[in-house]
């Protein structure tokens, strides 16, 4: 059977896109692999890389464009509005077929320890990879940021997965992991008011108390004088989209604020979208099957 893993690496540069092109094109130089889509953001500050490919040959091209990153960005001079502590902020592996999520929790260790011993950048753990079960969640690890993250790395309970407490010079640290398939999916907002955006994501995301297998944060679009509800779903299946956005619009009206647009990053399955054309088109029976693309295939 053949072997498909996606990988969606996000690298903390999204302004400079000569840059981005260079790392990007490591990927698209190693065998075995297909580049599938990339996107770069100017206010986050960051670009959402997927491709996909065998296990052994996803390793590598994940290897090689880490080691290009960590040559070319340095995050002593890093800004943005997303949450970050590396330049190679984190390295998902997701089984899609033929592969199980053991081998891919398997293969995120070896890359994990692979980045620290030849690149000197200490790694950490997620997801269904993590040795600790506080590290399952991203957003643990990624407490303080990159800026928390110099101080406290000396702390026994921030110490990296592998490599010594401290950071690369100019690299930061990276997080490896496995997991499902997930859709960031972010909602824009006709304010520039950012606490509006920070109350909506803090109703919606779960730790707070809101959906299930949702992660939430208000972020400020400079260039659009807006701001975004800015999520990662992490399970389409039982948490589908539009029911998150139907939620945000009724918060939002709350405010006097609509919602003035959504934005997909990177690659998101087509049965999440099917989810979203039946619910609002309140069909009734609908069947995949009934997509013309579907049925030809």
């Amino acid at each position: 059977m053949r072997q498909i893993v996606q990988c969606v690496p996000n690298i903390s540069e999204g302004r400079r896109l000569d840059v981005v092109e260079r790392i990007v094109d490591q990927i698209r130089q190693t065998a075995g692999v297909q580049l599938l889509d990339y996107s770069s953001d100017h206010d986050h500050n960051r670009s959402v890389i997927t491709f996909v490919g065998d296990l052994l040959s996803v390793q590598e091209a994940a290897l090689r464009m880490t080691a290009k990153a960590v040559e070319l960005i340095n995050m002593e001079e890093h800004q943005g509005a997303h949450p970050r502590i590396g330049a190679v902020d984190v390295v998902p592996l997701i089984p899609i077929e033929g592969v199980t999520m053991q081998e891919c929790v398997e293969a995120a260790v070896e890359l994990a320890k692979r980045i620290t011993a030849e690149l000197g950048v200490p790694t950490y753990l997620y997801g269904e990879a993590a040795a600790k079960p506080s590290r399952r969640n991203l957003s643990n690890i990624r407490r303080g940021q990159y800026e928390g993250l110099k101080k406290s790395i000396g702390q026994e309970e921030r110490h990296p997965d592998f490599g010594s407490p401290q950071l690369h010079p100019s690299a930061g640290a990276t997080v490896v992991g496995a997991r499902l398939p997930l859709i960031a999916f972010n909602v824009n907002l006709g304010t520039d008011r950012k606490e509006v955006a920070d109350q909506i994501a803090r109703c919606v995301r779960e730790r707070n108390g809101g959906f299930k297998n949702v992660k939430a944060m208000g972020v400020v679009l400079e260039e659009r004088r807006q701001v975004q509800v800015s999520m990662n779903l992490e399970n389409y299946h039982d948490t589908p989209i539009y029911r998150v956005l139907e939620a945000i619009r009724r918060e939002a009206a709350r405010y006097g604020v609509p919602v003035v647009g959504t934005e997909i990053v990177g690659l998101i399955p087509q049965q999440a979208l099917v989810d979203v054309a039946a619910w609002y088109l309140q069909l009734e029976s609908f069947d995949p099957q009934q997509v013309l693309e579907n049925r030809l295939r």
